[in-house]
């Protein structure tokens, strides 16, 4: 048997949350906001932690910085007992500043500092495919070859391209190198469809998950219609901040797919983890247990 469940590679970093009144707002010099918070967050974050959370074992393993926000990550995650290891590059731990409003939207400011070039050592990772089921690799430059090396070693992987317009090549490598793919539809405007099918025509993918926000998320599948799944009822029915939702997602349809569930189960899945993940501000509270994710199932 498999030590890990899921291994997540690269993606920590420092967010800085601030609640504005309205998005966008108009330039002045001063705005009154509530206290400014800051979390231990960023996509493989918030994969590794929810995957932990739903009770699966997850390893994580980046680079960060030998500075106080890499000494907040590593404190946080040794009092989640979530199983981590690092290195430390000079260019210092990543972060990003988010602009949150009352209707939970938000533009994010990041600073991805790591030199594109960065070379890691690939023990880092390598040792580790042996030791799991299952591998989610973050977009960081240096993940790419963490990708190409598990596909290799014939592991099940996964990615979340973000953003991605469906054009810029850095995106590539992840697209088509993963067995499991996450994009979000929010640069992509009416070409989702013709997106995800080139996905799966040129790489590995055996399906694509588009997410859309408040809209839901779509399946593409090769061979059959683009499947809509709607969007879970937020608890207590108030988005607050939806920081974390999609890496949320992710790991709720993480959590389904290792347990044998079919592709519509394990978006629904996603779905109600991603939603838990709206009703709590910032990045800190917003992990559903299995027991929770049940619960909101049934």
């Amino acid at each position: 048997m498999a030590e890990f469940d899921v291994f997540v590679v690269g993606g920590a970093g420092i967010d800085t949350v601030v609640r504005v009144p309205e998005l966008p707002f108009a330039l002045c010099d001063s705005v009154g906001v509530p206290p400014i918070e800051s979390y231990v967050a960023h996509t493989g974050n918030g994969v590794a932690l929810g995957c932990h959370r739903l009770g699966l074992r997850t390893h994580f393993a980046d680079v960060i910085g030998a500075d106080p926000e890499g000494d907040r990550v590593l404190a946080a995650y040794a009092e989640a007992g979530l199983s981590f290891d690092h290195r430390t590059h000079p260019s210092g731990t990543r972060r990003s500043v988010n602009l949150v409003d009352d209707r939970g939207r938000r533009p994010s400011f990041y600073d991805g500092r790591h030199p594109l070039d960065m070379s890691v050592d690939p023990d880092l990772y390598r040792p580790v495919f042996g030791r799991t089921r299952h591998v989610h690799v973050s977009i960081m430059n240096w993940a790419r070859h963490a990708l190409a090396e598990a596909v290799e070693a014939g592991m099940s992987t996964s990615t979340d391209l973000h953003d991605w317009d469906g054009r810029n090549d850095y995106h590539r490598d992840f697209a088509h190198g993963a067995d499991l793919v996450f994009v979000s539809t929010a640069a992509l405007g009416d070409r989702v469809e013709e997106t995800a099918l080139g996905i799966l025509a040129k790489g590995r993918a055996r399906v694509v998950i588009a997410t859309a926000g408040g809209e839901g998320s779509y399946l593409v599948l090769p061979d059959r219609p683009v499947v809509h799944v709607p969007v879970a009822a937020v608890p207590g029915g108030r988005v607050v901040d939806t920081n974390g939702a999609g890496d949320s997602y992710v790991a709720g349809f993480l959590y389904a797919h290792l347990a044998g569930e079919n592709w519509a189960s394990c978006a629904r899945a996603g779905s109600a983890v991603g939603a838990y993940a709206c009703a709590t501000a910032g990045t800190r509270t917003s992990f559903v247990t299995a027991e929770e994710l049940a619960r909101m199932r049934s």
